[in-house]
């Protein structure tokens, strides 16, 4: 089964203030449930903004995102399945 991708928004109270230490720590609780979720999960990348993050997965399903919030502690305040994606070369493709 291929995987979808998932933006996740997290609402967690001034993590933009967060020293590198404490997202340090954060990623590695994440990945530490990632491990446990196996590979129907996966993390691409994560955006730090001052009260939120956005964070970018692969899934097999939105309940295993939420599975991976309720073992992890990171609130999924908001999960969107994205359907397509385009970027500045999308105006010039075939």
């Amino acid at each position: 089964m291929a995987l979808r991708r998932y933006m996740i928004e997290r609402d967690i109270p001034k993590v933009g203030t967060f020293e590198r230490e404490q997202l340090r720590q954060a990623a590695g609780k994440s990945n530490e449930v990632l491990r446990q979720l196996g590979p129907d999960i996966q993390w691409v990348e994560s955006y730090v903004a001052a009260d939120k993050t956005f964070c970018v997965y692969l899934a097999k399903d939105e309940e295993i995102v939420k599975e991976h919030a309720k073992l992890s502690g990171f609130p999924a305040t908001k999960i969107t399945e994205v359907r397509k994606m385009i970027d500045p070369t999308t105006e010039h493709a075939a």
